[in-house]
């Protein structure tokens, strides 16, 4: 019945963003110019939580980025990010990195078609492109565009961009790197095999690509993705009874989400499925409890109680409310082992006040329900309390872009 009403909602229902419109230095090197130009920004967030079966608390810098862009000419640019996860990283300590979520040469073909080379992020789902802070709600990203589409979901290959004419509609397609079923874990399903742009296998290949149609406050996306995730030679996989090349022991996921903004009011939704068919060589292959099949829904509401008040637009107060539910392990093959705790859902409702479009304000609450532990996956540690399905998590933090 839930899985029911999620949809209705998805159906009826779809949030802009958490903040009024601003211009970034990304925007700025993408606008139309001929002359030589180079951009910095960047962004970042740190925020508080509150565990509440633990009763204990943190705080984290999660993450800050810095945008480095040149356009060259009105033809050939250049984009690169790199970031800076949990303030430092240590040797022999975990936590922590140092990575480009971006870097990539942008030609442009036309006004409204480019080309895109190099490491870059494919069109998936809402946030793998629009991840600013201060352009969502809540301290954490969605559950959903976390651990089902891996968002900052990033590979080395070319994609193509282009807005049609006659059709509010722009289309993208791009070939880029397969994943690496090895390094799938669970409870992640394909979120540790991402190469990210390091030593990525060249022989396994993924296609994706996506639909967008926009009219007025209304925007509406289709995507795919297609790839294959054993990257071995052919005589290694034979080994491990797995099939290798461009699309060998394939990975296949479809996402849909719509986002419509009327006045105060906003609204999203996304649902998005995994398929992983031979999830069962992959698991006799690395023993790493692959599943066959994985789904998420969310969908999420927000009003602006400055909205009245508004004269410059530049301002924002939102109230919201996000309903997300996922199952990582919905179908297991055979040698998998079921997991109820990666059936969850969860209620986040916060505030997010914006004094300015770059800065974000966010507090928020997190409910969180799960199935129960499968005593087969329990850890053996006596000192470990009983684990509970249920717990609440406070979030109190800041989001920032320049």
């Amino acid at each position: 019945m839930r899985l029911v009403y999620v949809i209705a909602l998805f159906i009826i229902s779809t949030s802009n963003i958490c903040s009024a419109q601003y211009t970034t230095s990304e925007d700025s090197l993408f606008n139309e110019g001929k002359k030589p130009a180079t951009f910095v920004g960047g962004y970042g967030n740190f925020f508080y939580q509150y565990n509440g079966n633990s009763k204990t608390s943190t705080i984290n810098l999660q993450r800050v980025v810095f945008f480095l862009g040149h356009r060259f000419n009105d033809k050939f640019s250049f984009i690169s990010e790199i970031e800076v996860e949990d303030a430092k990283v240590s040797g022999g300590e975990n936590g922590g990195e140092v990575a480009f979520e971006q870097a990539y040469i942008k030609f442009n073909v036309s006004r409204s078609s480019y080309f895109a080379a190099g490491l870059f992020l494919p069109r998936i789902g809402i946030m793998n492109e629009n991840h600013l802070p201060n352009t969502f709600n809540g301290n954490e990203r969605t559950r959903i565009e976390t651990y089902l589409i891996p968002s900052t979901w990033r590979e080395l290959g070319i994609g193509f961009y282009t807005q049609m004419d006659a059709l509010p509609i722009d289309l993208s397609i791009a070939v880029i790197n397969g994943l690496n079923s090895s390094a799938f874990q669970h409870g992640y399903v394909i979120r540790k095999g991402r190469y990210e742009g390091s030593n990525a296998s060249a022989n396994n290949l993924a296609l994706t690509a996506a639909m967008q149609y926009s009219k007025n406050n209304f925007k509406f996306q289709f995507s795919a993705y297609a790839g294959g995730s054993v990257g071995i030679s052919k005589e290694a996989a034979d080994t491990l009874n797995l099939d290798s090349g461009p699309m060998g022991t394939p990975v296949l996921l479809a996402e849909a989400d719509a986002q419509y903004n009327i006045r105060a009011f906003t609204l999203k939704a996304l649902a998005t499925v995994i398929s992983i068919p031979e999830a069962e060589k992959i698991n006799s292959a690395f023993s790493n409890n692959t599943p066959e099949t994985a789904y998420g829904i969310y969908a999420e509401a927000s009003f602006d109680f400055l909205y009245a008040k508004k004269t410059d637009r530049k301002r924002a107060l939102l109230g919201f409310i996000r309903y997300e539910i996922m199952d990582m392990n919905a179908k297991i093959p055979s040698n998998g082992i079921d997991d109820p705790v990666l059936n969850q859902e969860h209620v986040i409702a916060g505030l997010c006040y914006l004094p300015i479009p770059n800065l974000a304000l966010k507090f928020d609450v997190r409910l969180s329900y799960t199935g129960d532990q499968n005593p087969v996956l329990a850890t053996p540690d006596p000192s470990d309390q009983k684990y509970k399905n249920k717990n609440s998590f406070i979030n109190l933090g800041v989001g920032f872009s320049f």
